[in-house]
Order: C-alpha cells, then sequence, then structure tokens
C-alpha cells in the first residue's frame, strides 16, 4: 500500500512539475485572481471611460514594443491593493484626493506620477427635468467613500443647494444650512445608477455612469473642467522612473489618445494633459 501511494504521489508531483515548466511564464495571483505574465505591462483600471481608453493607449503602445495588460476592476478599492500588492505595474482611475485617503488609512506606498483625465461629477435623475423643480425633502443620493461623498456635497453647495462648514472634506455631519431638508443618503458609488430610480436626484461619477449605459449629457448640472478631480496615474513608490513606466506615461499623454478621448466621449471626458 505504501510503495503503491509513493508512487502515485510521484507520479502527481512530477505532472505538476512538467506543467509549470510548460507555463512558466503564467503565474496565477492568489489573493486577486489576477492572471500574470512576465512579458505583461500590467495596468488597473476601473470599468467604464477608464477601461475604454486604457483599450486605445494599449493599441498605441503595441506599436512601439510595450505590451500591455489591462486588468479591469469593478469597485474603487482593488485597484489600489493590487498595485500595493505588485498585481499590477499601474493604475489609473483615482484623483489626489482619494489616492491620499487611501494612502493615509491603508497604509499604502503609492505615488502620482502622471495625470490622466477629468470625469465629472454629475447630478442626475430620472423623474426631474431640472434643479429648479426640487421640492422640500427630496432624497439624495451620494457616493459613500469620504473622498467622492464631499466632492458631491460640494457640487451641491456650489449649486446653491446647502451650506457647508468651511473644511476642504466635508461630511454630513459639516452641513449648517439645508433650505430644502434635502435626505441625504450614501451608497456605494457602483450602485447609484441602479438606486437612483428610487431616490429623487443622484450625484453619480461619470465612469458608472458609462457603466450602467446612461447618458452623461442628460446630467442636470456637473463639474467643469476647472474641477480638482483630475485622475491620476498612480504607480508604487520606487517604481515611478523604471524605463516602462515613463514609456506608458509619454504614450498615454500622447496626441492620438488625446484625440481618441476628446472624439469618444465628446466633452464627457476631459484630458487632463
Amino acid at each position: 500500500m505504501n510503495k503503491k501511494f509513493i508512487l502515485f504521489s510521484g507520479l502527481v508531483i512530477a505532472s505538476i512539475a512538467l506543467y509549470v515548466m510548460r507555463h512558466n511564464d503564467h503565474v496565477l495571483d492568489s489573493n486577486l485572481n489576477i492572471p500574470l505574465q512576465s512579458a505583461e505591462f500590467r495596468v488597473g483600471v476601473t470599468a467604464g471611460p477608464h477601461a475604454t481608453i486604457m483599450r486605445f493607449v494599449k493599441t498605441e503602445a503595441e506599436k512601439q514594443g510595450l505590451n500591455i495588460k489591462v486588468i479591469e476592476f469593478n469597485d474603487f478599492i482593488l485597484p489600489n491593493a493590487a498595485l500595493d500588492h505588485g498585481d499590477v505595474m499601474l493604475n489609473s482611475y483615482q484623483h489626489k484626493m482619494f489616492l491620499d485617503d487611501q494612502v493615509k488609512n491603508r497604509g499604502y506606498n503609492l505615488v502620482s506620477v502622471a495625470s490622466s483625465v477629468v470625469i465629472p461629477l454629475g447630478v442626475y435623475a430620472f423623474s426631474l427635468k431640472s434643479l429648479d423643480d426640487l421640492k422640500q425633502g427630496t432624497t439624495v443620493l451620494i457616493p459613500n467613500d469620504s473622498t467622492n461623498g464631499s466632492r458631491a456635497l460640494l457640487l451641491l453647495q456650489k449649486l446653491g443647494l446647502l451650506k457647508l462648514k468651511d473644511t476642504p472634506q466635508p461630511t454630513l455631519l459639516d452641513i449648517t444650512q439645508n433650505p430644502k431638508q434635502l435626505v441625504i443618503k450614501e451608497l456605494d458609488a457602483p450602485t447609484l445608477p441602479r438606486a437612483m430610480v428610487d431616490a429623487d436626484i443622484a450625484l453619480i461619477n461619470t465612469d458608472w455612469l458609462f457603466v450602467a449605459g446612461l447618458d452623461p449629457s442628460k446630467a442636470l448640472a456637473k463639474e467643469d473642467k476647472d474641477s480638482p478631480y483630475a485622475n491620476l496615474i498612480v504607480a508604487r513608490a520606487g517604481t515611478e522612473n523604471d524605463i516602462d513606466v515613463k514609456k506608458f506615461i509619454a504614450i498615454y499623454h500622447s496626441e492620438p489618445v488625446r484625440k481618441f478621448i476628446e472624439s469618444e466621449f465628446k466633452g464627457a471626458v476631459i484630458p487632463a494633459f
């Protein structure tokens, strides 16, 4: 029995070793289940505009010998976790305030290496045609992460619907005046387009709006091109001067990529370079 077991075990081990030898350029991360290949330059993005842009960047990069693998995520948290863990070389999806918050609260050693695009936050509704139609006690949905939640509150203040304490990242506790008695609810950013059917208005990041198949031109109001929330290309500290990182940035900031963004999104996404 023992000899048979040993023989069987040896065959199993040999089979595994042979498989690994034949597939030694292919690794699977056990935490995030991201297929990794040594020859690939892996870039993390969120679904929507960032993924669309990155697929075009990939085609431009191939012309210059850089083999980009686009890794697409469906939330705001995993792209930084993947970058910090080493599963991607760069990510492209977040603005500075969000990055600073993640670095502070999660201990990530990440740095911005370049700007990418501005994706304006907008105010959307299924039933209202104008913000002038808002009634007392209107239900308003905003993102529940601290930076985009603050961004939403600041936009509501800019639109004259709230007054806030003078603080760079206000929360619901910083509302000092709410003349229409808005009922503000916080939800995960990706769920806002679906949840909007049960609310009067929602403040939604344009990238999640695209994912939901909604039209950003239908915004009742939105941030303008001078928004301080330009998105960033982010790397692990210490890799920002790598040759491929520099090459990637030059490709992303090239004229063909700029023209693609302007043509594809028609002002709903704005180049920040």
